[in-house]
Order: C-alpha cells, then structure tokens, then sequence
C-alpha cells in the first residue's frame, strides 16, 4: 500500500479563521481560536493521521506590517511557511480584497506548489456576491484552485481535505501514527490562558501578555499546574488580577474547563500576575518564548 504524507501551510490576514480550519481537519482545539484578530503567535502543527497518509498542519500567525520586535518575529514564521510546504493554503474572507503585504502575495501566485485559495465565511453572505469573489480571486491567483467554505459550518471542508490527500506526495510518516501535535503540554496551557485573557480584557492587555507555565505535574487522576502571566507594566498587572482578584480568578475557572476537556482529568491550575518590563521589545525576552530564531 503506498502512503502519502507532507507539510500544509495555512496562511493569510489576521482573522480569517485559519486557525478554526485547523482545528476542523485536525478534529481537536490546538490553535487559539477567538473573534479578536492576532491571537496565533506562533506556527502549530496539528497532524492528521489516516491507514495510508498523513497531513501536517502549520497555521501562522496572520500576516502584518509588523510594528515591534515581537510582531517581526511572528512574521518569521509566516516567511518560513513557504520554505516547507508541498501545500498551501491562502485563506480569504468574503469581502477581502488584498493581502497586508505585497511581497507575500508576490510569492503566492509565484508558488511552484499547489495553492489551494479558500473563500472563508460564505455563511455570511449571498449567492450572487460569493460569485464576484470567486471571480475577483480567480484572476488574482490564477494558479490556485478555489473552494468556497465556511469553517465555523463544517461547510465544504471536508471537500478541501480530500483534496490536500489527493496533491500529497507520496511519502512515509514524518511522525509517529499516534502524534497529534509536535507541541508539549505546557504549549497548550499556556494558549487556553492566553485565549482567556483575550476574550476578558479588552484593548491593549491581551497583547501585552505572555504566559509561561513553571510547573506541570501529572498525576492518575489529576494535573496539577502552576503559570505566570507576564505583563509589561505594573496597571496591566492590576487589571489581570482585578477587584478582590475576580478577574484572575475568571480566566482560571474558564481555562481549567477547556483544560480538564482537552486533558481529560482533574485540572488544579495556580496563575500569578509579574511584571515583566517591555519584553515584547527585548530580543533575549522573545527568544526566551521561542518568538526569535534568529
């Protein structure tokens, strides 16, 4: 029987819902998946496994002008998405008209691989605009194959998957059969508390956060974790904790159940709040996170 295995790579602008498509082909939540844009900071593998291939999932962070060291280095992962695939995929919304960076798009309709261009949230829109965009995309990118979708609905993906399968090459595993993610543990503690902190604070302080768990012990019945939220200024470490620490003690609840879900045991989680002064500015701060490969 041959096998057919190789590397997918999910790009496009911030908010586009590359990380839900992940999620939907990989069946499990590994990417953050929020309505704020920006939350993805890192490039996640999540791997689909079937009797006779496999499927590796890169979803980058959306594609920005970037404005501060941190944002520079997300931008590596997004250059390094071409450098590996065998696929990719540009994921659009209806109504968008353009990629933030020009270069990038340069080297979309230049790929000597298969595009796959996916015309996200069709759910909200009608039958007569979905048409122009298709239209618009397919003189855009002329090399790229289109498929109208809707990730949120499950609508056309599994189409889109079927046709990664057929454009793999043929090839054995790249991991083992039994491997979802190429992340450990902690990764995923770390983005269900960042997730949280997005969802209940607003403006700049889910971008001014960083989380880093310290401690992870498992044991037959229950995980036991300690983390440290990261802030860059002594108000931000106020608002994180809140009045009587009610705010801080949301995003445990609310994570400790998405966590114990994913788990599936008993989570007790610790979170403190430190000050960790401008460290989205400091290149050894970003290396430290695994931002800067440089």
């Amino acid at each position: 029987m041959s096998h057919k295995a190789g590397f997918v790579n999910i790009i496009g602008n911030p908010n586009v819902g590359k990380s839900t498509l992940m999620n939907a082909f990989v069946g499990e939540r590994l990417s953050i998946i929020t309505s704020k844009a920006q939350t993805t900071r890192h490039r996640i593998l999540g791997i689909v496994n079937g009797e006779d291939f496999q499927v590796i999932l890169s979803d980058t962070p959306g594609i920005i002008k970037p404005a501060y060291e941190l944002q520079a280095s997300m931008m590596d992962f997004v250059k390094s998405a071409f450098e590996d695939a065998d696929i990719l995929i540009y994921m659009v919304e209806i109504g968008e008209q353009n990629l933030k960076d020009e270069a990038f798009f340069n080297k979309i309709i230049n790929a000597k691989i298969p595009v796959l261009l996916l015309l996200n949230k069709i759910d909200t829109s009608n039958q007569e605009k979905l048409e122009e965009q298709v239209a618009f995309w397919a003189e855009k990118v002329p090399n790229a194959e289109i498929f109208p979708i809707s990730a949120l609905e499950n609508f056309n993906v599994p189409e889109v998957f079927s046709r990664i399968i057929d454009l793999l090459p043929l090839s054995p595993p790249f991991y083992p059969k039994d491997t979802l993610t190429d992340k450990p543990e902690r990764f995923f503690v770390n983005e269900t508390i960042r997730e949280k902190i997005l969802l209940n604070y607003s403006k700049e302080i889910p971008y001014a956060v960083e989380i880093e768990t310290e401690e992870f012990f498992e044991d037959e019945n229950i995980i036991r974790i300690r983390s440290l939220i990261m802030v860059e200024r002594d108000t931000q470490k106020g608002i994180i904790i809140g009045h009587k620490g009610a705010a801080l003690k949301k995003v445990g609840i609310e994570a400790r159940a998405d966590l114990e879900k994913f788990f599936g045991k008993q989570i007790h989680i610790e979170m403190y709040v430190k000050v960790n002064k401008n460290w989205r500015s400091n290149s050894n701060q970003l290396r430290r996170f695994g931002y800067n490969n440089k």
